[in-house]
Parts: structure tokens; C-alpha cells; sequence
């Protein structure tokens, strides 16, 4: 092959590697910043600190004999985050909705943006090796915003006894950025 065939395939190469790379890193992503201004559930002020509520009636939803059903949503699991990959600070609230359903409020959420993050509900508490989280959860969806407060319902049927952490996750890099704790003692 002549000199100039060679260059030509090499450069060839390097442009395809090039725009495969920015395609899948987005590095532009170092520098953005999305932010959510959702109205949250239950202030955070209320929310426990630690977990601090039953597995029995309040995270089912059924009234105990001796309590009546609360008007209003009401904090099940409270934790702040712990940094994975990326620091992040903030905290996240399961909460019980007046109509039975559940949903998970992330407060004051500060961390990387990144181009594929989800938030999962996972059954592996927040002090497990970041390598844990990828499976052994619930796809709350898409993140919204990496600042901020925001609101993820719950899927009905979701068993929330088995819910331990609530995991910021890039599914492009099967990479943690961030987890949570959600224990209900």
C-alpha cells in the first residue's frame, strides 16, 4: 500500500474513534448543569434523619388499629447520599402517599451530570460496594436533573420490604454515582 492509503485509513480511524468517544462520554457533560425545582412531598425538616418507620402498616399503607391514616404524605426512610463515582450531596425520602401509592424525594441533589443516569431502588443497603447496585433493583426512571429537588413515583407493587438504598446509576458505564439509605426499621 502507498504512504498516502495508510495515512488516509489512519485518519479515517481517528475521526470514527473520535466522534464514537464524544458520542458515548458527552465530556461537554463535565460542564453542564440540569436543575429541578419540584414541589417536595413532605418537608425535610419532617422527613426522618435515619429510618425511623415500620415495615408493618406504614409501609403498606394500612391503618393500625390504634393510629389513624394520616391526611398527607408521610416520610418512611430518609438517608443522605453517599458519592460513588461522582460527588454527590443531598438526601432522599420514601414516602407514603395519601392515596396508598409511594414515591422517593431526592432534597437539595448536587451532583455530576452525566449522559444515561437513572435512579433504581435497590435491595442492597447503601454501604455495599458500588460493583452491588447494578441488579437487584426497580428502574424508577430516567434522572431528571443532577440539581435540585425532585419527585420519583413508585411502581405499584414494588415490594418496599425489600427496598434498602436508592441509587443515582449510569447505565452506559454500569457506574454508581451516588446511593442512599431507605431502611425502614
Amino acid at each position: 500500500m502507498s504512504k498516502r492509503v495508510v495515512v488516509t485509513v489512519v485518519a479515517g480511524v481517528v475521526v470514527v474513534g473520535l466522534v464514537v468517544g464524544v458520542a458515548l462520554f458527552q465530556p461537554w457533560r463535565l460542564w453542564t448543569d440540569r436543575t429541578a425545582d419540584e414541589a417536595l412531598l413532605v418537608p425535610v425538616a419532617t422527613a426522618p434523619a435515619t429510618s425511623a418507620a415500620s415495615t408493618g402498616a406504614a409501609s403498606t399503607g394500612a391503618a393500625s388499629p390504634t393510629t389513624t391514616t394520616p391526611a398527607g404524605p408521610v416520610a418512611l426512610a430518609s438517608g443522605p447520599f453517599r458519592s460513588l463515582e461522582h460527588a454527590t450531596t443531598g438526601s432522599a425520602t420514601l414516602v407514603r402517599l395519601p392515596g396508598g401509592g409511594h414515591a422517593v424525594q431526592f432534597e437539595s441533589l448536587d451532583t455530576s451530570d452525566g449522559p444515561d443516569l437513572y435512579v433504581y431502588l435497590s435491595d442492597k443497603p447503601s454501604d455495599s460496594p458500588e460493583s452491588a447496585f447494578g441488579s437487584g433493583f426497580t428502574n424508577l426512571g430516567k434522572l431528571r436533573a443532577n440539581r435540585g429537588d425532585q419527585v420519583y413515583e413508585v411502581p405499584a407493587g414494588t415490594a418496599l420490604d425489600a427496598v434498602r438504598s436508592v441509587v443515582i446509576w449510569c447505565e452506559r458505564f454500569s457506574a454508581g454515582f451516588a446511593v442512599a439509605p431507605l431502611e425502614q426499621s
